[in-house]
C-alpha cells in the first residue's frame, strides 16, 4: 500500500487496508471455514476491493457533479426527465444488494445540466449504506439545491436481498419510493406529466 493511500486512512480514521482484510478473515471464520485454505486466502483482498468499489459514494461529491451547466438552451423551459438509471446500492441495517432503477425530472429555470451528471448523482448516493427512502430524498434534495430548478422528481423502483435472500424470502417483490418538491409537489398536472413520462401514471 502506497504511503499516500496509508496517510489518507489516517486522516479520514478509517481502518488500514490489512485492518479491512483481517475483519474478513474473522467473518470467515465465524461463518465456520477457515480462510487459510487454498480457495479462501485471497478472498479477503477480492471483499476488501469490491467493498472500494461499492462503495466509492463515500469519496464522492455529488454537488460536483452538478456545478457545470449550461444557460444556452434557447429559452428551453419545459420539463426534463432520465429514466432506468440503474444502480446498485446496499442496505444498511443488514449489508445485503439493493438493485433497481431510478426515474429523475426537474422543472429548469434558466440553467440546465449535462443528463450523465444526473445519473452520476444517483450513482454516488447509491454506492453508501442506504435505506431506499433516505436514497430517494438526498437524490432530489441535491438536484433542488444544487440547480435551484423550478421542481424536482425522484421515483426508484428496487429489490431489496435482505428480504428475498432472508428473511421472509419472497422473491418477485419490489418497493417504489418518491420525492416530489417545488411544483412537482404542488402542482398535479406537472407531477402526472412526471409519472406518465416515466410509465407510472398510476402512482400520480
Amino acid at each position: 500500500m502506497s504511503n499516500s493511500t496509508q496517510d489518507h486512512q489516517a486522516a479520514d480514521g478509517r481502518p488500514s487496508e490489512e485492518e479491512a482484510r483481517e475483519a474478513v478473515r474473522t467473518l470467515l471464520r465465524w461463518a465456520g471455514d477457515d480462510p487459510a485454505r487454498e480457495g479462501l486466502l485471497d478472498t479477503p483482498k477480492r471483499v476488501v476491493k469490491a467493498y472500494r468499489d461499492w462503495f466509492g459514494g463515500y469519496d464522492q461529491d455529488p454537488i460536483e457533479f452538478l456545478a457545470r451547466t449550461f444557460e444556452e438552451v434557447e429559452g428551453y423551459d419545459e420539463m426534463i426527465v432520465l429514466r432506468d438509471i440503474s444502480f446498485e446500492s446496499h442496505c444498511e441495517h443488514h449489508m445485503a444488494p439493493i438493485i433497481g432503477h431510478a426515474h429523475v425530472g426537474y422543472l429548469p429555470t434558466t440553467k440546465v445540466v449535462g443528463i450523465s451528471k444526473l445519473a452520476r448523482v444517483v450513482e454516488t448516493f447509491a454506492r453508501r449504506f442506504q435505506v431506499q427512502e433516505k436514497l430517494t430524498a438526498q437524490i432530489a434534495n441535491c438536484i433542488q439545491d444544487v440547480l435551484k430548478p423550478k421542481g424536482v422528481g425522484v421515483v426508484i423502483e428496487a429489490s431489496h436481498q435482505c428480504m428475498t435472500t432472508r428473511g421472509v424470502h419472497k422473491t418477485g417483490v419490489s418497493m417504489v419510493t418518491s420525492q416530489m418538491l417545488g411544483t412537482f409537489r404542488s402542482d398535479a398536472r406537472t407531477r402526472a406529466e412526471f409519472l406518465t413520462n416515466i410509465g407510472r401514471a398510476r402512482l400520480g
